[in-house]
């Protein structure tokens, strides 16, 4: 049974006006992608000397994948690669991702969409992959609720996430949003950081083995078991009534 810890939501009248725009991570927000992910992480880095852990794989989740090769590169290796070396190891990562089965979808993401869509809001997705592969299965996935101009990218930022600059330009490509209009949905340590440094109302979704602590201590504003929970809370969340943090 899971516990309960109640926090009061800001009302409309507080710091935060009203929300305009629902910023989505993808991997482990929208799919159930991780674990593949993880797999071809740690073969792709190996390939390269470099050893890399599945809980290197989610604690580095949602950096732009060319950072997260340079960082450990330099540690392990004393190499400081350039953004096209760097590059190479990617798409040998992205290439075994790509060999393993298609991710699901997690139960609740279609329902949640629909929810918000008719509640008036925005919906962006702001991911760290520079998969394309992955970026058109979004927009095959979800073209009802989601515009192909609004899939911020790694290619569209310089400084990938723990930076505020994704869900920055996330919530510009959205509508040209404040950060206090927007609410971030992410799983990872760096996303939720990314989505607290730009100002945003941020949901963390544990879908992952990292423990709660991992994403509150970031500065979460709520915490869900799924995307689920989430999907089924929506009115309280959109109408800021106290709802329950789920632990």
């Amino acid at each position: 049974m899971l516990s309960h810890q109640q926090q009061d939501i800001p009302s409309a009248g507080g710091v935060r006006n009203g929300f305009k725009a629902v910023l989505f991570d993808m991997d482990g927000v929208l799919y159930d992608s991780m674990p593949n992910h993880g797999i071809a992480w740690q073969r792709a880095m190996k390939e390269f000397g470099i050893h890399f852990t599945l809980e290197d794989s989610y604690a580095t989740e949602g950096a732009r994948g060319v950072d997260t090769i340079r960082r450990y590169a330099k540690a392990q290796l004393g190499k400081e690669l350039s953004e096209a070396e760097a590059q190479k190891i990617y798409d040998v990562k992205a290439r075994y991702f790509h060999e393993m089965p298609e991710a699901k979808i997690f139960d609740g993401v279609t329902d949640l969409m629909r929810k918000i869509k008719a509640s008036g809001l925005k919906i962006g997705i702001v991911t760290g992959s520079a998969q394309r592969p992955l970026i058109e299965r979004i927009t095959r996935d979800f073209a009802e609720y989601v515009a192909p101009d609004q899939i911020t990218t790694a290619f569209d930022v310089k400084r990938g996430k723990p930076a505020p600059d994704p869900y920055l330009t996330g919530l510009r490509k959205a509508g040209g949003y404040a950060p206090s209009e927007g609410i971030v949905v992410e799983n990872a340590p760096l996303g939720v950081r990314a989505g607290v440094a730009a100002g945003c109302y941020t949901v963390a979704v544990n879908s992952g083995p990292l423990p709660d602590a991992a994403l509150l201590e970031e500065g979460a504003d709520l915490l869900f078991p799924t995307i689920r929970a989430f999907a089924d809370n929506w009115e309280q969340v959109f109408h800021r009534q106290v709802i329950n943090k789920f632990q």
